[in-house]
């Protein structure tokens, strides 16, 4: 069966799959809409809070940066996965206990405040508006490569497909549908994984393949890899070179804090029957994550090793005619010089993999030097004997562009797998970034209709009136997050960084802060929550030259013009978390602290049922 026949049929009942599921789980009251009945399994909602968290950036864009970054790309691993720890110990029962449908609601509650609650919503929106854009260009992408549509056609199309299951099936639609989801995106992701690390190290397991030496060889992976990319004027492979040593510390606990206050990660704790099932959800979310997580590592660094072979024949490893690697222990003993004249690809030989993935603009070459040839290297390199090498090899400079978004999506091609194993990898993309699009997308509703209209503007509206604001809701989020996926802002690149950020400032401190603190007042956690809002805003625009007064430098401190201590602005949630804990202490000395009833309600949360009385304790 040819490829695009083969895309079109996994991709096709995937979607029959997800649409069926949707129809038999429809939503029929509020309850169901907002938090599936509260009756999942803990299992079910482990799975479907991975799919609901492993989005297009997990599955498409991750092992692309860690291929790229090399060890660097560990801050994403560490950070995702233990904000999930956070999640689970800190968080998840407290909130299920509290019994509540949305984060707004709770925090509303909490600090006894329609304002706090009305802030939260804010914060919220924000956060999952910024994060959805990442999605739907997630979307557009994987539809565009795999479809042979448009990135625009391939938007719309995603977007009727999150209407036709989202909007009338609510969390409980959802829910199930992400479970699917979840099961097409880890086979998409370790089957080619596991046919990758057998061909080239002998071991089927992606995770012991990436420690293994080279099939047939006495010679490392990671080892030739770090040849490899340092004699092409790279970083070395297995060492970090990203940034301060403080500014990897503030990104990994950036991302660590963001995920635990991410409002589409924690509802989902809100749709288990028990206090015990929110905790045990936790648990198996993070086994579910960990088989797409610990493999991705490898993933980028086969990838990495997989795409310079096939551009250049003289870093020890033997092309096959289509493209794909074969490993030879004379191959990959060999010293050639990767800089010879004839060490490049030809491009009218390139593979059929390259000519595909040019047409969606996210691989591009340009011969600088005018000899037909694909010249990838690092031209920008301070390594003065490579730069050498490559200029009187009559190199001008490095030909070919390769957007990080590809790795996992073009692996399978370039590794020459079977029809089937790159139609499954499109289907699994496209599952990643709908389900999180999806589960986005019902925050956003829910705090339309239950927390802004019910809670607000018209608290006598009907369960079924508010059923029907909540899809009104949802239908309008598909709309706006659609135009945003076609015309992304100017930081969009950033955008899931960015997102992740937010809700390290605002929601996560306000959460902590209401579970583990009796007398924080309403005061100060509206404090908190909008100066760390705004202090992260204000120093991501300002860092993109918004807000800038040229000229000048953006508090002149240690980093140059237009930096705080050397932080990005991708790390910067966690001075903004830090800012909102300050201000809303230092607010809530200088007011009344929360009601004795309040206090009291917090103990009864914190503390289980019967605590201390064995003892005689109170």
């Amino acid at each position: 069966m040819a490829l695009q026949t083969t895309i079109y049929l996994f991709v096709g009942l995937s979607f029959a799959l997800y649409l069926g599921i949707a129809f038999w789980a429809r939503a029929g009251s509020t309850s169901e809409f907002y938090v599936a009945g509260g009756g999942v399994h803990p299992v079910t909602n482990g799975m479907a809070t991975a799919a609901d968290w492993m989005s297009a950036a997990s599955f498409i864009s991750m092992a692309g940066l860690i291929s790229n970054l090399g060890y660097g790309g560990a801050v994403f691993l560490m950070g995702w996965t233990g904000g999930y720890v956070l999640l689970a110990m800190l968080l998840a029962p407290y909130l299920r206990k509290f019994g509540k449908f949305t984060v707004p609601e709770f925090i509303g509650d909490r600090f006894y405040s329609s304002l706090a609650r009305n802030v939260a919503v804010i914060c919220l929106l924000v956060i999952s508006v910024v994060y959805i854009i990442g999605q739907m260009t997630g979307v557009g992408v994987t539809f565009a490569r795999f479809l042979g549509v448009s990135n625009e056609q391939g938007i719309y199309i995603g977007m009727a497909i999150v209407f036709a299951y989202a909007v009338f099936g609510g969390m409980k639609g959802i829910t199930y549908t992400q479970v699917a989801q979840y099961i097409v995106l880890i086979l998409a992701y370790l089957v080619p994984a596991f046919f990758i690390s057998l061909n080239l190290t002998g071991n089927f397991l992606p995770q012991l393949g990436l420690g293994s030496d080279l099939a047939g060889t006495d010679i490392s992976l990671l080892a030739k890899l770090d040849q490899v990319v340092t004699d092409l004027g790279f970083n070395q492979y297995t060492t970090t070179t990203n940034g301060s040593t403080l500014n990897m510390l503030f990104y990994t606990i950036s991302l660590m804090v963001g995920t635990a206050g991410l409002p589409h990660v924690i509802v989902r704790f809100f749709t288990v029957p028990k206090v015990s099932d929110a905790r045990a959800s936790a648990g198996w979310a993070l086994v579910f994550i960990a088989l797409l997580y610990t493999t991705a590592p490898a993933v980028g660094a086969m990838a990495r090793l997989n795409l310079i072979g096939t551009v250049n024949s003289a870093v020890g490893l033997v092309k096959s005619p289509e493209g794909g690697i074969v490993v030879s222990a004379d191959s990959v003993k060999a010293n050639a010089d990767v800089y010879a004249a004839d060490a490049s690809l030809v491009y009218a030989d390139r593979p059929a993999w390259m000519q595909r993935w040019e047409k969606t603009g996210l691989l591009k070459w340009e011969d600088k030097n005018g000899d037909g040839r694909i010249q990838y290297y690092n031209d920008k390199t301070k390594n003065e004997a490579a730069k050498g090498k490559a200029e009187a090899a009559g190199w001008k400079g490095n030909e070919l562009t390769v957007n990080a978004d590809i790795i996992v999506l073009a692996n399978p091609e370039i590794a020459l797998l079977p029809n089937w194993v790159i139609a499954l990898v499109a289907a699994g993309g496209l599952a990643a970034a709908l389900s999180t699009a999806a589960g986005l997308l019902l925050v956003i509703s829910s705090a339309i209709s239950h927390d802004l209209i019910k809670g607000a503007i018209k608290p006598d509206i009907s369960e079924k009136g508010e059923l029907m604001a909540g899809k009104i809701a949802m239908a309008a989020a598909i709309f706006v997050a659609g135009y945003l996926g076609l015309n992304p802002p100017g930081f969009a690149a950033g955008t899931v960084a960015l997102a992740f950020g937010l809700a390290a400032s605002t929601i996560f401190p306000a959460l902590m802060m209401g579970i583990f603190s009796r007398t924080m007042s309403d005061k100060g956690a509206i404090a908190g929550m909008l100066a760390g809002l705004a202090v992260t805003l204000f120093y991501v625009f300002a860092h993109k030259g918004i807000f800038f007064i040229k000229g000048t430098e953006f508090l002149g401190l240690i980093g140059g013009a237009n930096s705080f201590f050397g932080i990005t602005p991708e790390a910067f949630g966690t001075v903004g978390a830090i800012t909102n804990f300050v201000v809303a202490f230092l607010v809530n000395k200088m007011s009344a602290p929360a009601p004795k009833h309040i206090q009291a309600l917090v103990e009864s949360v914190r503390i289980p049922k019967g605590a201390g009385a064995a003892t005689g304790g109170h």
